[in-house]
């Protein structure tokens, strides 16, 4: 089974393909295709935006599609910067100036918790959509910790550990993500779909609760 990635990050594309290594699927990424369009993200929400660019890559290139969307839930800032993350702090992107934001909101907050959280979307040739999730809970500290990693990694410290994703490196973080929480589950999930067992979604699958959560391991809503 071809299996088109919706991304033109070639780091994306490897850590995926190291975690949805099964017999008969071969994964691409957008570089194969060209001619799909930009997907503008503009949901309120991870899972509108990762169902968006998975069905429009499905229905463009004709072949399944998955992708992602992820982002920083804070518990002081009431689920901010969530779906905006990477615009944090407006365009350009930096993360420099996003970490900075940060900060600067929740200086004088008592509670720093916070969780990262990806939703991964599978969609068929013809549109029809499936999602898991995963999420690594975590807390906010006062300043910028490590060099490795992108984005929030040197303010965000995960549950279990003493150290923030910049300092623990690209091995232990992609263990304990919520990017390879949501790879895994995925994998389990749709193991007959992305070893081309199935041509389609089965009825009774369709029937079934459209998300699972790799903290929960159950259906948890539609």
């Amino acid at each position: 089974m071809r299996l088109v990635i919706a991304t033109r990050n070639a780091h994306k594309l490897n850590e995926i393909r190291s975690i949805l290594a099964l017999p008969g699927l071969t994964l691409v990424d957008l570089g194969a295709y060209p001619n799909v369009p930009e997907v503008v993200e503009d949901g309120v929400t991870f899972e509108s935006n990762a169902v968006k660019k998975a069905v429009i890559v499905a229905l463009s290139t004709g072949e399944w599609a998955l992708a992602d969307d992820s982002g920083l839930e804070v518990t002081a800032l009431n689920g901010a910067p969530g779906v905006h993350s990477a615009r944090y702090a407006g365009e350009p992107v930096s993360y420099h100036a996003n970490n900075a934001k940060l900060m600067d909101a929740i200086r004088e907050a008592k509670d720093r918790g916070a969780r990262f959280r990806c939703v991964i979307a599978l969609s068929s040739p013809k549109g029809l959509t499936r999602i898991v999730e995963g999420t690594c809970d975590g807390h906010i500290i006062h300043e910028l910790r490590g060099t490795a990693g992108f984005g929030y990694d040197p303010l965000f410290v995960p549950s279990g550990h003493d150290r923030t994703f910049a300092e623990l490196g690209d091995q232990v973080k992609n263990g304990i993500s919520h990017r390879s929480r949501a790879l895994a589950l995925a994998k389990t999930e749709w193991s007959e779909v992305l070893s081309g067992e199935l041509s389609t979604w089965p009825r009774q699958y369709l029937s079934q609760s459209r998300r699972r959560s790799a903290s929960e391991g159950a259906p948890s809503g539609a």
